[in-house]
């Protein structure tokens, strides 16, 4: 039995003192020895951690003391026991970098004005009941979504969270303001800031999967709305949740069937590349032709 395990969780909730804050989750992370990310800002807090799972389970414990923090979801996931580094705790301005901090309002209910959230059931019942009236958007980057999406997902084209708003802005999806759109991500918390982003923007039935695709896979595993792998912004950089997951990455190379996100190791390139194990061998005799913009963001989490 594996005793290591990965958590990934947010909270909205008003936190008056970021950096006491910091400090109170520093300190109990290294009293557990715990290493992961976590980022705070006066809207809340996010974390990936990983760790012993009795040692997880008294950080949680101890985390929900906080009168803010005390209906997070904690999703689980299995874990190596390597999937971070070390410990590390930010304090900034925003827990997903849109550039709109001012448009963010919280309390201790969480983000007020969001996306409406179905649990994964009720993500399958709104799509039975509706059929292809409803469109799944993906609040991801657009190179997660290479490996893993949701049937027939829109996929903005943004390299970063930073992009949305100018994307959404754009018209190009004015045509889904009168539409049923569920929002989807990792874990959830870029969609409650999209959410908030595309109904101040016009549009007028927004939803968001609770728990974010971590919780409908664990659900559902690959027999529901849900096909391929899920990118993950640890050492694992993979999540399959079936042993009959579907391939729907093509190789950089020889556009073959993959799910492998490899650095490339020409010099002057280093970026993230979806390659196969043959490509990988022997990608160093080609020339690189790799999308720069494609990096190994270790600042976003969920």
């Amino acid at each position: 039995m594996n005793f290591n395990k990965v958590i990934l969780y947010y909270g909205f909730a008003p936190i008056s003192d970021p950096q006491a804050v910091k400090l109170w989750q520093k300190t109990l992370c290294e009293s557990l020895n715990i290493k992961g990310r976590i980022l705070i800002s006066p809207h809340g807090i996010n974390g990936t951690l990983g760790g012993n799972m009795d040692d997880v389970k008294k950080y949680i414990k101890n985390t929900r003391q906080y009168p803010g923090f005390k209906k997070i979801d904690f999703k689980w996931s299995e874990g190596t026991g390597q999937d971070f580094p070390k410990l590390k705790i930010k304090v900034k301005d925003e827990l997903v970098a849109f550039g709109n901090p001012g448009e963010i309002k919280v309390d201790e209910n969480g983000v007020i004005g969001g996306g409406i959230h179905l649990r994964p059931e009720e993500v399958n019942k709104l799509v039975e009941e509706r059929g292809d009236e409803v469109f799944f958007f993906d609040g991801r980057n657009a190179f997660e979504a290479k490996i893993g999406k949701f049937k027939n997902a829109v996929v903005p084209n943004v390299t970063t969270s930073n992009d949305f708003v100018k994307e959404i802005e754009s018209g190009k999806y004015d045509h889904l303001k009168d539409k049923p759109v569920v929002t989807y991500c990792t874990g959830g918390i870029r969609c409650e800031i999209l959410s908030v982003v595309m109904k101040n923007r016009g549009f007028n039935e927004v939803y968001q999967v609770k728990g974010g695709i971590v919780r409908y896979g664990n659900t559902f595993g690959d027999d529901g709305l849900w096909e391929g792998s899920l990118y993950t912004f640890d050492d694992r950089l993979t999540i399959d949740f079936s042993d009959h997951t579907k391939l729907i990455g093509e190789c950089a190379h020889c556009n073959g069937p993959t799910k492998e996100f490899r650095n490339c190791q020409k010099a002057e390139c280093h970026q993230l590349v979806l390659l196969c194990d043959a490509c990988y061998e022997s990608h160093l005799d080609r020339p690189c032709k790799h999308d720069r913009e494609i990096k190994r963001n270790r600042e976003l989490i969920g």
